[in-house]
């Protein structure tokens, strides 16, 4: 199993780039201007971010907030939530953990029965290939960015289901590789350089 501290250090050491702060940092700066595009969009995309923009408007919690913007960043691009933040219930049971195995690459979060969002998890991890590399993250924010080091680290390709997301969280987010982006992310990368 990896540790966080092993994995930031890989990165740093790849990218010279500190990890997690500047993953961090960067959604930060971007977040009210990413909010700003992602809520000027209609039709589908509004339809499916409205639950988020919602617990968006009710918290104050920063990384629930950060959490919120990385979902409906994900649906933004197109792309499904559901394919980079898997969330269960612990039941107490083994399914958790048999469908955790089926996974090729994704954030888990697992809740306490009755518990909302609200509430902290009772786990958040990271599974590559079925294995558990990752958990006990404190935020999903942190363990998107961890996931983006790993992914770095172990020379993974991104998920195709996922390849927009991530390329927003290298070319965007952590500034590396800018020369070459996807006319999908560079116009998002535009719309939030008009703001600055």
């Amino acid at each position: 199993m990896a540790c966080s501290l092993h994995t930031e250090r890989e990165f740093q050491r790849i990218t010279a780039v500190p990890l997690e702060e500047k993953f961090m940092a960067q959604l930060d700066m971007h977040s009210s201007q990413l909010i700003k595009v992602i809520r000027a969009k209609g039709g589908a995309t509004r339809q499916k971010t409205s639950d988020i923009m919602d617990t968006l408007d009710q918290t104050v919690d920063i990384n629930l907030r950060r959490e919120c913007v990385l979902k409906a960043l994900t649906i933004f691009m197109g792309e499904d939530v559901n394919d980079l933040i898997k969330e269960y219930l612990d039941s107490g049971t083994d399914d958790t953990q048999r469908e955790l195995e089926q996974l090729t690459m994704a954030v888990f979060v697992i809740r306490k029965e009755g518990e909302g969002l609200q509430e902290p998890p009772e786990d958040i991890g990271i599974v590559i290939d079925g294995t558990e590399v990752l958990h006990e993250l404190t935020s999903v924010a942190s363990a998107c960015a961890m996931l983006l080091g790993l992914i770095y680290a172990l020379n993974l390709a991104y998920p195709k289901p996922l390849r927009f997301t991530f390329e927003v969280l290298q070319k965007v987010l952590m500034q590396l590789d800018q020369r070459k982006m996807s006319p999908k992310v560079y116009n998002l990368y535009g719309k939030l350089q008009t703001s600055q």
